[in-house]
């Protein structure tokens, strides 16, 4: 079983893009302290790429600043080529299926005004609390 469950803090806004097609793309990075500390007395950070895909990725851009603490789950990939040399190389990501704001109240906290990224600033879960997903859209 390939779950994992991460909380932390943005390290920048969530990134929004488009494929081609149209299909919305995001990414972004969270970091998360380590709960041990190291041989100075100190926590350690990881930092950990995130990838989402569809209508998803368009609600997290609207809501994710950096700084933010908030919570991902998903799945862990990792991408492997070759490169020029030969040489194997290796890209380690979460693929993201549901975030959280931990600790965050919404009415404390609106989104911040758009920042030039194409951003939907409907919600998704107005109205019947449904969401239209393309089978194109899921990841398996």
């Amino acid at each position: 079983m390939n779950v994992i469950t991460l909380t932390g803090n943005a390290t920048k806004d969530f990134e929004l893009k488009y494929t081609p097609n149209g299909k919305p793309v995001g990414s972004g990075t969270i970091a998360v302290r380590r709960d041990f500390k190291n041989q100075q007395g100190e926590y350690e950070t990881d930092f950990i790429n995130l990838v989402v895909l569809g209508k998803l990725s368009e609600v997290m851009a609207n809501h994710i600043r950096k700084g933010d603490k908030f919570g991902v789950t998903g799945r862990l990939q990792i991408r492997i080529w070759n490169k020029d040399n030969g040489e194997k190389a290796y890209f380690t990501e979460v693929v993201v299926n549901g975030f959280d704001f931990p600790d965050k109240k919404k009415q404390d906290n609106p989104p911040q005004q758009n920042r030039g990224n194409q951003r939907v600033n409907d919600d998704p879960f107005a109205g019947s609390g449904q969401i239209d997903i393309n089978s194109d859209d899921l990841p398996f």
